[in-house]
């Protein structure tokens, strides 16, 4: 393993024998030469240390729909990065190929920070996103490439599940994370069964990060029988409204097999009658902006003014090829305020 890619974890403590990760809220008490749960950090000497700095596993410029963001700087790219490994235990996890893959870690291709802000310009992007894996695997590479890319004009953004500890989360927006698609997976139960995991964390995240300035969209993969419920999926668009607002948007996405949930588990596609549901359900409760993701040229990937109901944002899977809000951020037909983050999309009527 390249000595580059260790480096001396930033949040954690000794207790006796082991040290404890404050990185995610898992928090690993890992003994002497041992791994954590996510095997990115482990135990040297004492110390905690992170085993995949700048150990990329994938690569791409994006369009930021595609994480969604979908009143995030529409229309822009950004030059997308993942790792290995994840703190969460999901069965239908659609990256699992190296999220299941911690056997990899130190294995990818070394990218230094400097390296990285370089090819955010080179490929035309206007920002970064940290995405594919769960990004807090790269929590400490993250501070270091979000302060570069913050001091060249460029955003930063996460597509998380949400799981780090608050410490985390506030060095993140310390050092100038912009924006946070954080999934919401399911309800409690559902969370702690599939994910093991504690779904309030997730939502004490979501309101953390929105409460210090942070753009937060969130996205659920509707998955039959395991988060499909209409009352559970009113529960999650009430607490949407009550703990982040009715102006935060909701992707509601369909869920293909994959992982286990391919063979062994199988469980079929999402119905997008499913998705047009708990969309209706979303509406019902409230929320202005619900989405239907997954499914390339349907009508619920636009944006509608809450008001008028006049469509605003055409889009096709990741193009927005309409756009209609004004540079005041404010319905062209009714006047209503529209929550649009960032500058007024170039080329108004068509974007590729």
């Amino acid at each position: 393993m390249a000595e580059e890619r260790i480096r001396q974890a930033l949040l954690y403590e000794n207790l006796g024998d082991k040290v404890q990760c404050h990185t995610c809220e898992r928090r690993c008490l890992i003994p002497e030469g041992e791994l954590g749960f996510c095997a990115s950090r482990k135990n040297i000497g004492g110390q905690l240390y992170t085993l995949g700095y700048g150990d990329i596993s994938s690569i791409s410029a994006n369009p930021i729909e595609k994480k969604p963001f979908f009143h995030f700087y529409p229309g822009t790219k950004a030059l997308t990065i993942g790792s290995w490994s994840c703190n969460f235990t999901c069965p239908w996890c659609q990256n699992y190929d190296i999220s299941k893959s911690p056997q990899n870690i130190g294995k990818g291709q070394y990218i230094s920070p400097a390296e990285f802000v370089e090819l955010v310009g080179q490929h035309h992007c206007q920002g970064t996103s940290v995405s594919f894996n769960e990004p807090t695997m790269l929590f400490e590479y993250s501070l270091d490439i979000f302060d570069l890319a913050r001091d060249r004009g460029y955003y930063n953004t996460y597509v998380t599940n949400g799981y780090m500890t608050e410490p985390a989360l506030e060095m993140l927006v310390a050092h100038g994370l912009n924006a946070a698609n954080i999934d919401i997976k399911g309800e409690a139960e559902a969370v702690k069964r599939f994910c093991t995991a504690d779904v309030n964390v997730v939502w004490r995240n979501a309101a953390l990060a929105k409460g210090r300035g942070v753009w937060v969209e969130l996205t659920t993969l509707i998955i039959p029988s395991i988060n499909d419920a209409e009352t559970g999926l009113s529960r999650i668009a009430q607490r949407i409204k009550r703990e982040l607002g009715v102006d935060t948007p909701w992707h509601v996405t369909g869920y293909y097999p994959a992982y286990k949930f391919r063979n062994e588990l199988y469980i079929p596609p999402t119905p997008v009658s499913t998705l047009e549901k708990t969309r209706a359900i979303g509406k019902a409760e409230g929320l202005n902006y619900v989405y239907v993701g997954n499914v390339p040229g349907h009508r619920y990937e636009n944006t509608y003014c809450p008001k008028c109901n006049q469509p605003l944002i055409k889009r096709y899977g990741f193009s927005v090829t309409e756009y209609s809000v004004g540079s005041d951020k404010r319905c062209p037909y009714c006047g209503e305020d529209i929550p649009i983050i960032g500058p007024q999309v170039p080329n108004l009527n068509k974007i590729g």
